[in-house]
């Protein structure tokens, strides 16, 4: 049968395009099935373009601080359009790279809109209205997040991170909302970049389920880079003002910005699966209901990534779709995948980098419990007129003495924290951490080199 295949992977991002390849690898029929770009978020409009924009806006700080150098330059200006289209050139050569490995791998691609007939059958519908039906013995959500923005008066009027890579203008005023990594990211990039920047999160504190530690070290940080952070605050309206946008703040005050990013919060890409028609049940948060093996109630149906609203990582989506290809289409011992101490980092300015158990996390779990905390002014700064520091904290477990969290803000705090990452997972001790001689001089000796338990 023509359009039969073992496996369909419904959305061509990070995690479908892997579980796609390793399964052509193992011999099945597969066929991806994809309505805008390969690649994903990621690399579209997530981590890949966001981490160029963030290098991009680290340049100020980077020229001011040639001087103390012996380094002069004459008169910069930052060109907008530059960075933008230099960022899409490189996201379009990616594209190219994604294409190449399916058509190696021996996967069909199939470009339209796939959504479910039954719980065998998808409907593919290609905006030159070739409609086309295809059966799949087993068939994998892969359709990833999107962002929202809350309903309020005059919420057509902010833009979302996605729209944030493709901006005609760069704003000189801008209000970021939200106060979870991408806001705290798109911030510091805006900032960087030379944008008047004002974060507003209407919690207490930005970040949650970080280190408070870490926290607040960033906030300190943020704040002393010249960006206007608003806590316990929120957006009532937006109006226009002479082209510009007038928000209304739940504090009584008024801003007048050119642009309004809001990184309030993704939702699981589902809207337009018809679902309904498989059987397949979601979460009440609206993600797809999976088990350990990314089952969902439909025994042939699976699903992973951001769709399954788990961790919301791409190297996590790439894991699960290297999981399911293994249980599905090997005779290999069945794999799974621990959750526990993934490492991860938030590009902020300074980074942030992290793995394991926060302190807080930690005192919940274990009897007693020691920190191990180190602030400090970076070596490269010494000779400028910089002020940043650099934090870096490990918490042990005092009853096994072993390392359960590793915490870091600071440059290439996410480097650093990879390599950590190994330690951690390997249920390393504080002993062992310390008999490990450093390389110096470097930022990342601190970490076997802390010996006094904070008090």
């Amino acid at each position: 049968m023509a359009n039969s295949y073992d496996l369909i992977v419904l959305g061509a991002g990070s995690g479908g395009v892997r579980c796609a390849r390793m399964a052509a690898s193992y011999g099945a029929r597969v066929a991806v099935i994809e309505s805008t770009y390969l690649g994903g978020t990621c690399v579209n409009v997530g981590c890949v373009p966001k981490k160029l924009f963030v290098y991009g806006s680290h340049f100020a700080e980077e020229f001011d601080n040639a001087t103390g150098y012996g380094w002069q330059g004459g008169e910069r200006t930052f060109h907008w359009p530059t960075l933008r289209d230099n960022k899409t050139r490189e996201i379009e050569r990616l594209n190219g790279v994604y294409r190449t490995l399916l058509d190696n791998a021996g996967v069909d691609i199939i470009w339209g809109h796939g959504e479910f007939v039954d719980a065998h059958r998808i409907k593919v519908s290609s905006s030159e209205g070739d409609d086309q039906q295809l059966y799949g013995e087993k068939i994998l959500i892969a359709t990833g997040g999107r962002p929202v923005v809350p309903e309020f008066p005059g919420s057509e009027l902010a833009i979302t991170s996605d729209d944030a890579f493709y901006l005609g203008e760069f704003p000189a005023d801008v209000a970021v909302v939200g106060g979870g990594y991408i806001g705290v990211e798109f911030a510091g990039i805006f900032n960087g970049l030379g944008a008047n920047t004002h974060l507003i999160y209407r919690g207490e504190m930005f970040l949650r389920g970080f280190d408070d530690g870490v926290r607040h070290f960033v906030r300190d940080e943020l704040a002393s880079k010249g960006i206007d952070l608003r806590f316990q605050c929120n957006v009532e309206r937006i109006e226009l003002d002479k082209g510009r946008r007038r928000l209304a703040l739940t504090t009584g005050e008024s801003l007048v910005v050119d642009q309004v990013m809001y990184a309030t919060g993704r939702v699981p890409n589902v809207a337009k699966l018809n679902l309904a028609a498989a059987g397949v049940e979601t979460t009440g948060k609206g993600a797809v209901a999976v088990d350990d093996d990314y089952q969902t109630n439909v025994p042939n149906i699976y699903a992973l990534g951001d769709v399954i609203d788990r961790v919301q990582l791409t190297p996590v989506a790439i894991a699960e779709g290297m999981v399911i290809a293994n249980n599905l289409f090997t005779d290999n011992p069945r794999r799974s995948l621990s959750y526990d101490n993934i490492a991860t980092a938030v590009f902020c300015q300074p980074n942030i980098g992290t793995v394991g158990l926060t302190e807080a996390q930690a005192n919940a779990r274990f009897d007693a419990v020691d920190v191990y905390e180190s602030s400090f002014r970076p070596m490269k700064y010494t000779l400028t007129e910089s002020t940043e520091r650099t934090l870096m904290k490990l918490i042990v477990d005092r009853g096994s003495d072993r390392v359960v969290g590793a915490h870091m803000a600071g440059p290439d705090a996410g480097e650093i924290i990879q390599g950590l990452a190994i330690a951690v997972n390997a249920g390393l001790t504080k002993a062992q951490f310390d008999a490990t001689v450093g390389i110096h001089p470097t930022a990342a000796e601190e970490f076997v080199t802390m010996r006094e338990a904070r008090a």
